[in-house]
């Protein structure tokens, strides 16, 4: 038999189908972000870290999502899901939760079944308040879950930023005017860096530290580079090609 969704991952049933009904949706619940929390220090936590991700394919409208739960001390990978499905969204700057989220929220509730327990954080490879209207994919995600979340994204979405130092853990303020919204971050010595920005729930210290500890052999996060090769897997599966990475 199988069990009902958790109505943490069920998508809302006024879910958006226009730009202006999803920048509304955006700018409305933007007030329910929460900067702050207590997370355990990285690598001491008994629970999950979890990666989401998802991949497309543009001539089929298919994505699929995929969810993978790294045991927080040694990152190892203790549960993964995925779903696929239609595209219901648009391609817009600015909007591309409302493209995302039905499919991660699939993966996500499947996930939260088979690990029997709530993740300590949740790491999405995008944004969170360094977005335009401070509700990226990460802050979203975190608001209708009310899971920590933190966005690792691989380019700045315009923002300016001083170059960090060489050295792994530099960082520097990702600014929008005199505004930080996240921190470029160097999780290898000489090579490009991340842009971490709170989702919900967390500091930018401890989204930082995290990063850090899931990039300990590659650039990208552990919990990142899992999903999108099994999103990717998946996509395949469902008899699609996945979109070039951008």
């Amino acid at each position: 038999m199988t069990s009902a969704v958790d109505p943490r991952y069920e998508l809302p049933r006024d879910w958006p189908t226009t730009e202006a009904e999803a920048i509304a949706v955006q700018e409305r619940t933007r007030a329910s972000v929460v900067v702050g929390g207590e997370l355990p220090e990285p690598g001491t936590g008994t629970g999950a870290l979890v990666g989401v991700d998802v991949a497309y394919d543009d001539e089929r409208d298919l994505v699929a999502a995929a969810a993978v739960a790294l045991d927080a001390r040694d990152l190892a990978v203790v549960a993964e899901a995925t779903a696929v499905g239609r595209v219901t969204f648009p391609y817009v700057p600015g909007l591309l939760a409302f493209r995302e989220i039905p499919a991660v929220l699939g993966a996500l509730g499947v996930l939260d079944r088979r690990l029997g327990r709530r993740p300590d954080l949740v790491v999405c490879d995008g944004y969170g308040l360094a977005h335009p209207r401070r509700f990226g994919l990460a802050s979203h995600l975190g608001v209708l879950t009310g899971l920590p979340t933190i966005g690792v994204a691989k380019n700045p979405f315009g923002f300016r930023h001083a170059d960090p130092g060489p050295r792994r853990g530099d960082w520097s303020a990702l600014l929008d005017g005199d505004e930080e919204v996240g921190r470029a971050l160097r999780t290898r010595d000489g090579v490009k860096p991340l842009f971490v920005s709170v989702g919900h729930r967390a500091t930018i210290a401890d989204a930082c530290a995290y990063t850090l500890h899931l990039a300990r052999d590659f650039r990208q996060p552990e919990t990142t580079r899992r999903a999108d090769a099994l999103c990717r897997r998946a996509l395949k599966a469902a008899g699609a090609e996945p979109a070039p990475e951008a």
